[in-house]
């Protein structure tokens, strides 16, 4: 979890790869009216965000009823997001990558191919709610060294 340009993708895919779980991109399953609304710049509601967070939540209860080990990409930005997609369930873990805004701002003006433009950050670092129960990762670090540093805290390097 974090703000766009934090790394989220970047380091799920090196966990995935590293670990064999399995990978969802959480940007995959927007409603397409959600992509419109943040290619022209507007932040979306909790509204908004409602219908997008119960297609997540489907994800995770399949992985879990599966027994799939899995890592799912998603801003979680605010708790009451968070408490949609675990629901209290302890097997669900959040990895908070955090940065300084203007790195991360330097990042999306480079970044190219994604829908949400750089001009949304500042909506994003203004409802972002620090998860109390995440592991938290500097984006400034490399992905290698977050995804060695999260597959020893997750006690996968046994």
């Amino acid at each position: 979890m974090g703000v766009a340009g934090s790394g989220k993708t970047t380091a799920a895919k090196l966990f995935a790869k590293k670990t064999g779980a399995t990978f969802y991109e959480g940007d995959d399953f927007h409603p397409p009216e959600n992509i419109a609304k943040m290619s022209a710049g507007i932040p979306l509601t909790d509204a908004n965000r409602r219908k997008w967070l119960r297609s997540l939540r489907k994800i995770i209860l399949a992985a879990l009823a599966k027994k799939e080990f899995s890592v799912l990409t998603c801003s979680a930005l605010k708790a009451k997001y968070r408490d949609v997609l675990a629901k209290k369930n302890s097997r669900v873990k959040f990895v908070h990558l955090t940065g300084s805004p203007a790195l991360i701002a330097e990042r999306l003006k480079k970044r190219r191919g994604h829908f949400l433009p750089p001009a949304l950050l500042a909506s994003q670092f203004a409802i972002l709610e620090a998860p109390a129960n995440a592991l938290l990762f500097s984006c400034e670090q490399s992905p290698e060294k977050i995804v060695t540093e999260l597959i020893h805290a997750l006690g996968l390097d046994d």
